[in-house]
């Protein structure tokens, strides 16, 4: 399909979605975020997509919000935020982290606002050396949306996540990486190759055992040791039952390499 904010390929098992407002930093529009809740449908639907990247066109990953588009006129009430992020930015970010497939982000260039949290909520997160990440919600009265109240204490500690969020200071990629934010830095024309080529690999994987990991993962932060381990428990019986599970024994018997199907 066509889209006009967003570019979407697919190509051996791997399903690209790229950002696509250059001009305005790949910003958020209500038309932007309805083509983006719609590829992500189709990504959780097709069991032939193993693997998904998430990018950006241009020189910026995505700067959260584009502002125009919720601009008033002298003397309109003002919108309710609470009432677009309820819409947009909370299913997005829902949608990547219950996604029970690998999602890689290759960052590529500046990651502001809700762009930012978007970049952290994937499993695994890839920038580009030019790249940097930046809250940026104080500067216009905001608090830090799209998880990232939930995902910067968690991922930090508080000290570090207070100082991003009150002062603004932008991360570069290497100290992202040396914080523990992200997974690699790669230089700028490397990104997307390197992004490509682990996208591959995850995609030939048992996606079925990473998406129940992914389950267990998201699920430990608000878990006590006793129901984390019952939810291992009854993860890991699913797991024994799938395909790949039986694949890989045999392989690793066999002595051979293991043909996972994904399921």
């Amino acid at each position: 399909m066509s889209y006009q904010n967003i570019l979407f390929t697919l190509e051996n098992e791997v399903a690209v979605i790229t950002f696509n407002r250059p001009e305005s930093l790949n910003s958020f529009t209500t038309e932007m975020h309805a083509e983006v809740r719609e590829v992500m449908k189709r990504i959780q639907r097709d069991p032939a997509i193993r693997c998904l990247v998430i990018t950006g066109a241009g020189r910026g990953f995505c700067a959260g919000q584009d502002l125009n588009d919720r601009a008033v006129a002298p003397g309109e009430s003002m919108p309710d935020l609470g009432e677009s992020i309820e819409k947009n930015y909370n299913p997005l970010v829902r949608s990547i982290m219950q996604l029970e497939k690998p999602v890689i982000c290759a960052v590529n260039g500046i990651a502001a606002g809700a762009g930012a949290n978007i970049a952290l909520a994937c499993d695994i997160v890839l920038a580009a050396r030019s790249a940097g990440f930046i809250q940026g919600f104080s500067k216009i009265g905001l608090i830090p949306d799209s998880g990232g109240t939930w995902m910067l204490p968690r991922m930090l500690g508080r000290a570090r996540a207070m100082g991003l969020v009150l002062l603004n200071n932008k991360l570069t990629a290497e100290q992202a990486l040396q914080w523990g934010l992200i997974w690699q830095v790669f230089d700028d024309d490397a990104l997307m190759d390197e992004t490509m080529k682990l996208a591959r690999q995850l995609a030939g994987q048992p996606t079925r055992g990473f998406g129940l990991s992914k389950r267990a993962i998201n699920a430990s932060g608000g878990n006590s040791l006793d129901q984390q381990l019952a939810l291992e428990q009854e993860l890991q019986s699913i797991a024994g039952r799938s395909h790949d599970y039986r694949e890989g024994v045999a392989a690793f018997l066999e002595k051979r390499q293991p043909e996972f199907l994904g399921e």
